[in-house]
């Protein structure tokens, strides 16, 4: 999220994003606010404030009236030589109270909190291979961990998750055998990676939803309605070792202890199960779009992994309305809706409604260009939710003309990975967004990022940082910038995430992260370092020029030509409609002037990198790439438009390049 889970493979958003999990319903009576969160003006005050805590204990697991008790068996502390049941705990079902009660608990004392954690991810995990390998000989102290083991990178677990999925069961990198893999989305490099998928991942998921979802609800305190959801299942594929690998958002789908765990706190879907695995995502858009028609009146909150998804979900919405409107009146289901088992569970809850379509006919004749479609067809809604940040950022204006009023929140941040932190703060709006590291659902370190003398741009993710030795979570400084190393329960010890995060305040002892964006170079030819962050902001930029002609880009990526010389960068546009020739070729301009990267423009005014080409592609053209992605098996909540297509992308770029149909080169720098 960098948004918002193991569910899915989110764009960094909150980054990135994991795969939130939907908005959940509260219980019958709202949580009192907690201490105010703790925003210090420098570092050194950060210091003085939390040094002044007093240590205190992770709190035991409530049992009050309407909680479920904690079994002796959900417990860190595991019976002597038996190490399957130690943290994270599973979370027992309480009240919001509750669970902002813990929070606040934890984050008052994430220094030990974090030692504690890793003690016991350590002790977990002890006849590991990979920390065998490394000589940590059973030691779970801070000081040995960090002199012993390596910062790593994906490529360095590779051969041990191969070795997995082939069907070794010893120890590799958890103590445990692993029985699920997940897989990232693969959308910039076409090949999706096996991540470990661990019952403690699970339970750490479930800790991130309840805690953000006891904040959510105390600022929009929604009742027991249901959740017009956009959620997707996935393809399940077995390993030759017989391992299932599928996407996060599977692996915790089809998990009953997912079920048990937040069946308290979560809106009823207003789709059957049926439609959210349906073989074919068309049908089963289609449905949850008819599904939440069907029960306009009962929807509280509105939902999808990714702003994406809302997005997509939305524009095929004013394709389809009148088809739906027809279904309603009739109470007979489209024929486009084939699945059989789509077809019987939506015929079960389908009935013939002629009232509620021509209110339905009404209100969408009478909206101007879609706008406030949301809270007009579903009035009773409170917000939308989901992975905001990140590549999503470039999906905001499109969802705010949806929403209308309705504000839209930020989910949380983490990857297929693991979790980062909670959105504590809903009312932020998702361009400001912050998370709160909740210090027991791993071990966080940081690495500092310094930008050299002359490297001034505010707005560049370009930069070429200096590196520190990582520091703790709560060495941290307010106003820095880093990159996160997580140690996980799953198996991922000192791994780099490739996320740059700046600190924006403290909740406790606990920092408050914003994310900043992925660190990997998106568009390099020589010595120019581009990320995704700077295409971002170039496509607004000239995007400025589209205004006058009302259009939109509906979607954009990018690519690095290196078979002329010299090499130069393309750019991708689909457009909503079309563009006269003089804007695109002034857009074409805008781009190659946007980006400020002194290796960019020195190389370009000495001519080493050739003039900026924008490509226009024909509509639908992403649509295309979508389908593509979903037929390597992989599901649309996880789905993010790549903002570059590497040559080892084939299909994509094929489809790029016949999908093309006019082309521009800047001459912003001379011909």
């Amino acid at each position: 999220m960098s948004q918002a889970a193991p569910v899915a493979n989110p764009p960094r958003a909150a980054p990135r994003p994991l795969l939130p999990i939907p908005p959940p319903s509260p219980p019958a009576t709202g949580p009192p606010r907690p201490p105010a969160r703790v925003e210090p003006q420098s570092s050194a005050s950060a210091s003085a404030s939390r040094s002044h805590n007093r240590p205190l204990l992770p709190p035991p697991l409530p049992s009050a009236a309407g909680a479920r008790s904690a079994d002796p068996s959900d417990r860190a502390a595991a019976a002597p030589g038996d190490k399957s049941n130690m943290l994270p705990i599973k979370m027992p079902i309480c009240s919001c109270e509750e669970t902002i009660h813990e929070f606040e608990l934890l984050t008052r004392d994430a220094g030990r909190v974090q030692k504690d954690t890793l003690k016991k991810i350590l002790e977990l995990n002890a006849d590991a291979e990979y920390l065998k390998k490394f000589g940590l000989n059973g030691r779970t102290d801070v000081e040995s961990y960090k002199s012993c083991i390596p910062l790593c990178v994906h490529s360095d677990l590779e051969p041990y998750i191969h070795r997995i999925a082939d069907g070794d069961s010893s120890p590799l990198l958890t103590g445990k055998p692993v029985t699920s893999l997940s897989l990232s989305s693969g959308t910039t490099q076409g090949k999706p990676k096996f991540l470990p998928f661990t019952d403690e991942l699970l339970e750490t998921t479930l800790q991130i939803f309840q805690t953000s979802y006891a904040f959510r609800n105390r600022e929009y305190p929604i009742g027991r309605g249901k959740a017009l959801q956009f959620i997707y299942g996935s393809k399940q594929v077995v390993t030759k070792g017989g391992i299932l690998a599928t996407t996060a958002t599977t692996n915790l789908y089809r998990r009953a202890r997912y079920k048990e765990g937040m069946k308290d706190i979560q809106s009823q879907c207003c789709s059957p199960d049926e439609v959210v695995f349906g073989p074919d995502f068309n049908q089963s858009l289609y449905c949850h779009l008819l599904c939440g028609l069907i029960y306009s009146d009962e929807v509280h909150q509105v939902f999808s992994p990714f702003a994406h998804s809302l997005v997509h979900a939305f524009q095929t919405f004013e394709e389809v309305w009148e088809d739906l409107c027809a279904d309603i009146r009739g109470g007979v289901l489209s024929e486009k809706v084939t699945v059989p088992s789509i077809r019987e569970a939506v015929t079960k809850i389908l009935k013939p409604n002629p009232e509620l379509a021509d209110l339905i006919y009404k209100k969408c004749t009478g909206l101007s260009n879609w706008y406030d479609v949301i809270p007009a067809l579903w009035p009773n809604a409170k917000y939308v939710y989901g992975i905001m940040t990140g590549s999503m950022e470039p999906y905001l204006k499109k969802l705010r003309h949806y929403a209308g009023h309705l504000p839209l929140i930020s989910a949380d941040y983490g990857a297929s990975e693991g979790w980062v932190g909670a959105n504590i703060n809903p009312t932020l709006p998702p361009e400001q967004v912050t998370y709160a590291v909740l210090p027991q659902t791993g071990y966080f370190e940081f690495i500092c990022l310094e930008k050299p003398e002359g490297e001034e741009a505010e707005n560049s993710a370009s930069i070429h940082y200096i590196e520190s030795e990582p520091v703790g979570l709560t060495e941290v400084e307010v106003g820095k910038i880093y990159e996160v190393v997580i140690t996980t329960f799953g198996g991922l010890y000192r791994y780099r995430l490739g996320d740059i995060v700046k600190v924006a305040g403290f909740h406790n002892s606990t920092p408050e992260l914003r994310f900043i964006c992925r660190r990997s170079l998106v568009l390099s030819i020589n010595i120019d370092k581009n990320t995704e962050k700077d295409l971002q902001l170039a496509v607004e930029e000239a995007a400025k020029l589209l205004d006058a002609e009302k259009l939109e880009i509906v979607d954009f990526t990018s690519f690095v030509e290196k078979s002329s010389d010299p090499g130069r960068y393309v750019i991708f546009w689909e457009l909503s409609s079309d563009a006269s020739e003089d804007v695109l070729r002034s857009c074409a301009n805008c781009l190659d002037l946007a980006f400020v990267d002194a290796g960019y423009t020195g190389s370009r005014k000495i001519r080493a990198i050739g003039p900026l080409e924008l490509r226009i592609l024909k509509k639908g053209t992403f649509k295309e790439i979508l389908d593509h992605f979903l037929s390597l098996g992989g599901a649309v909540s996880q789905f993010k438009a790549p903002r570059f297509v590497s040559p080892l992308n084939v299909k994509v770029l094929q489809i790029l390049s016949r999908n093309t149909t006019r082309s521009y080169f800047s001459t912003a720098y001379g011909l």
